[in-house]
């Protein structure tokens, strides 16, 4: 049996949740892989908080860098959160050789090349499962079951916060407002919860699974995001009476050599697998050349799952490291080529669910649909739902597919029109073809 000293920097939720795993868990480990994690130093600028769990006297300490620097302790745990502080700590233990296991989506998307180039260099490694997903293994996945695979497409949800509120906006038709105000009581959705309904931590977990996949750094800059912030629910009444669900999804394509990425709301058809997500949970949909459709689902946040997906960094990062493995495939994968191209978001081709609100007079729909053919967007199924009593008459349009570039010029055009009584609403629609 050998053994394995830990330090973890952040004793918070998660930091808390690798503890509890590997107290609980620790000995099943070990008889599994001859190797005993043993948790030598935690740091954290709070050491006297009760987390629910005890630990050995003088593991606790607020000196982040005496655990770095310790000799003794050949894997470092990130778990503090942030990007400015998490990066100097990151980067300083893999200068020392260690090996660093991070839970941090946003340090990889915004430092991602800098940190694997500092892991090659030093002949080391960063492990990071449950930065993308929690508890589910899709990293894992990647690098492991589909590595003899091209990966053709990644569809993703991947923000359980988003998630949770779509899912009661569907079932209960409450605006999205109050939804929100009863995800963040019951401690889905953070205060403030742009993060989360922006789209932006989806999109730190699109692009390091794109980088895995195509196998460079992929910029934030490069994933255009849209989040659910102020959702209609009259959106979601729609697209459930068209036989769809409204799903913020990360969406990334390789198509000729060019990779499309994107984060958005969009409606996905109600017998897919992953239109079937409810609540909190994450699911995320692959297609490789050679094994076709795949899909992972499980809890993508909170204290045990996201601690399992660590601890399982933990054991294979200490494996690597009693074995002498070197620079793993966590870090070679994103390092394959030098750069990737991306499609320009206006070449990019897409069916779209367009709701209109025009005035109630002969003329209105055909001016409507003049835009629609000037722009080359032909028109798959058009529902007029009964005027209100303002006057105006909804209209709810499903597109075949077009280039967003038109659409944009279309729908520019159309809130222009005198005949158009409030800006148009327009979400993707994906057939998952």
């Amino acid at each position: 049996m050998k053994e394995i000293r830990i330090g973890i920097l952040g004793f918070g939720t998660v930091g808390a949740g690798v503890v509890e795993g590997i107290q609980q868990n620790g000995e099943l480990m070990a008889r599994r892989t001859g190797i005993k994690p043993v948790i030598a130093k935690i740091a954290d600028l709070d050491i006297e908080s009760d987390r629910g769990i005890e630990v050995d006297a003088g593991v606790l300490t607020t000196d982040a860098m005496s655990v770095i620097t310790d000799p003794s302790i050949a894997l470092i745990v990130e778990l503090v959160g942030g990007t400015s502080v998490a990066r100097t700590f990151t980067l300083e233990a893999l200068k020392q050789g260690k090996r660093v296991i991070t839970a941090n989506k946003a340090l990889l998307a915004d430092y991602g090349e800098e940190i694997y180039k500092c892991a090659r260099e030093n002949n080391t490694g960063i492990y990071y499962e449950a930065a993308v997903g929690g508890g589910i293994p899709i990293l894992r996945s990647q690098r492991a079951g589909l590595i003899g695979n091209q990966i053709e497409s990644i569809f993703g949800i991947l923000n359980g916060t988003c998630n949770y509120i779509l899912t009661r906006m569907e079932r209960e038709g409450l605006p999205f407002d109050e939804i929100l105000a009863d995800a963040q009581a019951l401690g889905y959705a953070e205060t403030p919860p742009d993060l989360d309904i922006d789209g932006i931590d989806t999109a730190h977990k699109a692009v390091v699974l794109a980088s895995m996949a195509y196998g460079a750094p992929v910029p934030m800059d490069a994933c255009p995001t849209i989040g659910i912030r102020g959702l209609s629910s009259s959106d979601i009444a729609n697209a459930d009476e068209l036989g769809y669900r409204i799903k913020l999804l990360a969406i990334i394509k390789e198509s000729g050599g060019e990779v499309e990425l994107s984060v958005e709301p969009t409606l996905v058809p109600k017998e897919h697998m992953i239109a079937s997500v409810s609540d909190a949970f994450n699911a995320v949909f692959v297609k490789g050349d050679i094994v076709d459709d795949t899909m992972y689902y499980g809890r993508g946040a909170g204290r045990l799952p996201t601690g399992s997906a660590v601890i399982g960094d933990i054991m294979e990062a200490a494996s690597d490291e009693l074995h002498a493995v070197g620079v793993p495939v966590s870090v070679t994968m994103m390092l394959q080529n030098d750069k990737l191209e991306y499609c320009s978001s206006g070449s990019i081709e897409k069916r779209c669910y367009i709701r209109l609100c025009l005035v109630d007079k002969p003329g209105s729909m055909a001016k409507v649909m003049n835009i629609f053919g000037a722009h080359n967007i032909s028109i798959a199924s058009v529902v007029q739902k009964e005027r209100h009593e303002s006057g105006k008459a909804p209209v709810v349009i499903l597109t075949q597919k077009a280039k967003e570039s038109e659409f944009e010029a279309a729908m520019a055009a159309i809130d222009a029109l005198d005949v158009s009584g409030i800006s148009p609403v327009r979400m993707r629609l994906e057939d998952f073809e």
